[in-house]
């Protein structure tokens, strides 16, 4: 890339983290609109799908837009304007951020079928993201908290909304579940996101940001299940087991990943001094 393009990336990233926060705080009905949860007829509430969260696991989007911000206002420091990391970065994020404040205007406006290929979208442009942080290893503990940390947070989060939203669309479309109890199917969609998270796990090294996430979302399925009022017991057993399942995988990945670093490098160290 041109060097002369580097300055359009980071306005880039900044406009869109601006659009998106806007669109967030519009959202959340702290404007004196509609919050998410009861637009489009109430179809991503806690109560609408087996798959919903509860209302607190939303929370996450305040640390995950923090995140954002932060990386827009890191990126515009000059050392950032001609780091190939940051310029391979940027345009994905920037892409994720307008992608967000579509999928809020589409539930927003009623278009809840068209928040489905939004989001989709959404999460395969985090996937590239993701991908772009593992390929070259953060400069220093900044780049790891505001790029590789928010980068795998936002996409942790967003593999399990995605689960939640395309369920939401089948329920209100009327989807019957081909004779399936719905119980049955919130638990292979649950499995579905747990395997996710497994992938995420073993492909990441046993990053721990989007574990989190995941993990986060999962566990308050399984709180809505057992104590909101659309109960499932069934539901909530499976997200505890997919829960447990990423975080075994995950530190596991990590710890094993870790001790392979610390080899590499002793042998490294031994064969210059030898």
């Amino acid at each position: 890339m041109n060097k002369s393009s580097d300055p359009l990336r980071q306005t880039v990233v900044l406009a869109s983290v601006i659009l998106a926060a806007v669109g967030s705080f519009i959202g959340s009905g702290a404007a004196g609109g509609t919050p998410i949860q009861n637009a489009s007829g109430g179809a991503l509430a806690a109560d609408a799908t087996p798959i919903a969260p509860d209302g607190p696991a939303f929370g996450i989007w305040t640390a995950i837009y923090l995140g954002l911000i932060a990386y827009a206002l890191w990126q515009l420091l000059p050392a950032q304007r001609t780091d190939d990391r940051q310029r391979a970065l940027g345009y994905p994020i920037a892409a994720s951020l307008v992608l967000n404040a579509a999928w809020i205007l589409s539930i927003q406006f009623d278009l809840l079928w068209l928040s489905v290929p939004v989001i989709v979208l959404l999460l395969v442009v985090l996937i590239r993201a993701f991908q772009l942080t593992l390929r070259t290893q953060p400069k220093n503990l900044i780049e790891t908290i505001v790029a590789d940390g928010t980068v795998g947070l936002y996409l942790g989060w967003v593999a399990i909304a995605t689960a939640a939203n395309v369920t939401a669309v089948l329920v209100a479309s009327g989807f019957e579940g081909f004779g399936l109890s719905a119980d049955l199917w919130a638990v292979l969609v649950i499995a579905v996101a747990g395997l996710v998270g497994v992938v995420l796990a073993i492909y990441g090294h046993g990053r721990l940001a989007p574990a989190a996430s995941l993990c986060w979302g999962l566990g308050w399925v399984a709180v809505a299940r057992l104590a909101g009022t659309l109960l499932s017991t069934p539901t909530a057993i499976a997200a505890i087991v997919a829960v447990a399942a990423i975080l075994i995988v995950t530190i596991t990945v990590r710890v094993r990943t870790s001790r392979s670093v610390t080899s590499a490098t002793s042998a490294t160290s031994r064969s210059v001094t030898a």
